[in-house]
Formats: structure tokens, C-alpha cells, sequence
């Protein structure tokens, strides 16, 4: 296992860039072989990643992290790219999710669905990274260039993740190349991080292998989003399947509110969900169950329904609309419109 260190440039130095060398520098002659740079609001990872390897050549270079936000992958692709060239394959990036409270004091960004992002930057650097090429449309990011993203010399290079939550270890297990674990102590590796990172690799070797899923004796706990009437009309009979398909498996049923608050099927949050909301994204599948029709009901002696109403004049009927949010505290409210 290679030794490394954090290398912090001195603020009271003469120079930031000149003073991150000379401990690199330093630090290389006495046989430190890795050395990682952390992002802050000055002085810049990625760049002075690129100027250290080309200063001491050899020395292996990373940062350690670099907040997703608010940079855009495209952009963070071509400088740990260029970092690597300056490496000669030397460079390793480590991403993070950040501080979303210093964000928004720093940049104006509000809070969004971060695992959800983290996954789909992912998504993007290894594309790029793996195929010098990326089209991508997500939830949170898209990118598709005009002009090749690659940079000679720049690829392959490593992706680390620094992650706590169980969200966000298993998006690194399943995308990225490993986890920086920052603020992590021993105990907390060993219980908890390990555990979720092999967890997620197992997963995915178990999904890139081929080998067939077993309903009989997975024990697996599946998380199952649906709407408030199909609970009720629906859920009785597929937990009776369920049970005789996968009898040591666990169900586990919420709202569709709870799916959109948890970031959708891309937030891991979901397994399964059976709703008419078209999500699509990277990794998400889609089947359509059934087709729902609107029907009038009306009064057999109603005036307005002695010969066949088209849509137009229904839509101009006089009507009432019940309209529920789709958050915990839903506010019901009557709309009504028409002559």
C-alpha cells in the first residue's frame, strides 16, 4: 500500500504554488510516493495537482476532494485529464459531494438531490473517461458537447469518492474506482464503510457475471413506491404473489411522495415503482402495466348528456377539481371552473 499525505500550502508563504512544491518535494525525498491536495475557496486542486507532477516527476498526485458543486463535470473531466498528462498516469481525482450549507452561502445553490447528482457525475466522468466521448440527459445534469472532451494523454484515471451515507458508499461501490474516507476513523471503516462498499461491489459483480437472480432464496429487502389507491386495490394480491415468488424476501411499501423526495429510482432509495410518472434515466427500466381512461359520470337526466359529449364540450362544462400535493403535508383544495 502506497504511503501518502496531505500537502497543505503554507498561508503565510510567499507564494501558495512555490510552497506546495517544496513539500511535495520534500516529502518525495524522504520516500513518500502519493501525495493528496484538498479543494477550499483559493488556491485550485486540479491545477496545482498538474504542477507538482510535472515538478517532481514520479510523485504520485491527487485531490482529495473536489466538491461536485458548482462545477460541471465536462469541466472537471478536462482538468483531471490534463492533470494526468501533466502525471504521465500518475493522477488520481477524488470527487465529494461537498458542504451544501457552504455552498449556499458561497454560491447561491440550494439544496437538491445530491446522491442523484453524485451519481449521474459519475455517470458523465466515466464515459468520458472509458470512451473519450459522452451524451448524456439526466435529472440533475446533462452533457453532450459538440466537440470531443478526451485529452491525449489524459486516460484512464482513477475515481475516488468521499462518502458517509449509505446512499452515496453505494453509488462510489458501483461507479467509481473507490472511497476517500476523510474525517472516517478505523472503527467506522470497519463497520460501516467496508461493509456498504462490498455490499455494492458484490451487487454489481453479481449483475456484470450473468449470474441469475434467484427469487426463492434472495433475502433481499425490495422497496416498493405506490400510490395511495393502488395500495388499496392493488397491493393485497402482488404481496400474495410476492410471497409465493419470493417467500424469504422483505417488502418494504411507501408513497409516491417518498419517491419523489428521495430523488426518484436514481436516489437507491426505490426499488420498484408503480405510478404514472414517466422517469427515465441511467440504469432505470421501465414496463407499462396498464392504461388508465377518463370517464364522465354524470346524472342519468342530465342536460347535458342527451347525445354523445366530445371532449371540447366537456372541457367547457361547469366542473370541480379535487387536487392533492404530492408532499407529507398535502393541502387539499377545490378548483372550479367553466360557465
Amino acid at each position: 500500500m502506497t504511503t501518502g499525505i496531505v500537502v497543505k500550502p503554507d498561508p503565510a508563504a510567499a507564494n501558495a504554488v512555490d510552497d506546495a512544491i517544496a513539500q511535495a518535494s520534500g516529502a518525495f525525498h524522504r520516500g513518500v510516493r502519493q501525495v493528496w491536495l484538498n479543494q477550499r475557496f483559493d488556491v485550485d486542486a486540479l491545477t496545482l495537482a498538474a504542477v507538482i507532477a510535472t515538478a517532481v516527476p514520479g510523485l504520485g498526485v491527487g485531490t482529495a476532494v473536489v466538491p461536485i458543486n458548482p462545477r460541471h463535470p465536462l469541466l472537471v473531466a478536462s482538468a483531471a485529464q490534463t492533470a494526468q498528462a501533466a502525471a504521465h498516469g500518475n493522477f488520481s481525482l477524488g470527487i465529494g459531494l461537498g458542504g451544501n450549507e457552504l455552498e449556499q452561502r458561497a454560491f447561491g445553490i440550494p439544496a437538491g438531490k445530491e446522491v442523484t447528482r453524485l451519481r449521474e457525475y459519475l455517470t458523465i466522468l466515466r464515459s468520458i473517461r472509458d470512451d473519450g466521448e459522452v451524451d448524456f440527459q439526466g435529472q440533475e445534469l446533462a452533457a453532450r458537447p459538440p466537440l470531443s472532451p478526451a485529452v491525449t494523454g489524459g486516460r484512464p484515471f482513477p475515481v475516488y469518492v468521499a462518502a458517509m451515507g449509505p446512499r452515496a458508499l453505494r453509488a462510489a461501490g458501483e461507479l467509481a474506482d473507490g472511497t476517500v474516507t476523510y474525517l472516517a476513523g478505523p472503527r467506522t471503516i470497519e463497520e460501516f464503510i467496508a461493509p456498504t462498499l462490498a455490499r455494492a461491489l458484490r451487487e454489481l459483480d453479481h449483475a456484470v457475471s450473468g449470474n441469475a437472480f434467484d427469487p426463492a432464496s434472495t433475502t433481499r429487502e425490495f422497496t416498493l413506491a405506490i400510490a395511495d389507491a393502488g395500495q388499496v386495490v392493488r397491493l393485497p394480491r402482488l404481496a400474495s404473489l410476492l410471497g409465493k415468488e419470493m417467500p424469504r424476501a422483505r417488502l418494504r411499501v411507501v408513497g409516491i411522495d417518498t419517491l419523489l423526495s428521495s430523488g426518484g429510482l436514481g436516489g437507491a432509495d426505490v426499488d420498484v415503482a408503480i405510478a404514472a410518472i414517466p422517469e427515465k434515466g441511467p440504469g432505470i427500466h421501465m414496463i407499462p402495466l396498464y392504461e388508465e381512461q377518463t370517464v364522465l359520470v354524470a346524472r342519468r337526466k342530465h342536460p347535458r348528456v342527451s347525445a354523445r359529449i366530445s371532449k371540447a364540450t366537456s372541457a367547457a362544462l361547469p366542473r370541480s377539481s379535487l387536487r392533492v400535493s404530492s408532499a407529507r403535508s398535502a393541502k387539499r383544495s377545490i378548483t372550479t371552473s367553466g360557465a
